[in-house]
């Protein structure tokens, strides 16, 4: 079991990666600027986390596995495929929204891994994907969803969705709920979904957000 010291310092070390790869990215930040940034020297650093593309690594799979549980949640409880996919929309908007440094840094850093880490990192969002195109299918099935190209259609949904990490502004004009639930009416018109109208998940799904990423180091 690891030492409360250890953590400590792993914690910050994730929190001062977050900070730096989401306004710089991976490639202009170096080893001892994380460092600087996270109060330790360059040999603690390397102790706790390896290398810097281990470190990446480690990040991006701990985000991916957030989203994939934050998803299993919701196949869980919203059952119709209609339902299912509203709340997964709303969902991938707060968490946009709401861990802003940690997602874009998700999102946006997979070229930067090599080898086994980009594959486990691979492996993982295709898991969280699947939720998302099991979803659109079942909805097909049922006759909810008429879009007739269902792949490209996930693939747009998702960009979309994800943009919101690199635009909303809590102190602008649009409230989170207002952006959530418009994101899942254009999901709607896009896989030419019948009635009924998404409803609003946004506290619920803000909940969820809440108790899955807590602790995270989208500081």
């Amino acid at each position: 079991m690891p030492q409360r010291g250890a953590v400590g310092a792993e914690e910050r070390i994730r929190a001062a990666a977050v900070r730096l790869w989401s306004e710089r990215g991976f490639h202009g930040v170096g080893i001892r600027e994380l460092a600087e940034e996270a109060g330790l020297s360059s040999a603690t650093l390397y102790h706790y986390m390896g290398t810097k593309e281990d470190l990446l690594a480690d990040v991006m799979a701990r985000g991916l596995r957030r989203l994939v549980l934050a998803a299993e949640r919701v196949s869980q409880q919203r059952v119709d495929a209609g339902p299912r996919l509203n709340a997964l929309v709303q969902l991938h908007v707060l968490t946009h929204a709401l861990r802003p440094r940690e997602t874009r840094v998700v999102d946006g850093e997979l070229r930067a891994l090599s080898g086994d880490r980009r594959g486990r990192v691979m492996s993982l969002r295709d898991e969280y994907e699947w939720y998302w195109r099991t979803t659109i299918d079942a909805g097909r099935a049922s006759g909810v969803f008429r879009v007739a190209t269902p792949g490209m259609a996930r693939l747009a949904l998702l960009e979309m969705c994800t943009g919101v990490a690199r635009w909303y502004d809590p102190g602008g004009p649009l409230p989170l709920s207002e952006v959530a639930l418009g994101h899942a009416q254009l999901a709607f018109r896009v896989l030419g979904a019948d009635e009924p109208e998404p409803v609003d998940e946004v506290e619920w799904c803000r909940g969820l957000v809440g108790e899955i990423w807590a602790g995270s180091g989208d500081a």
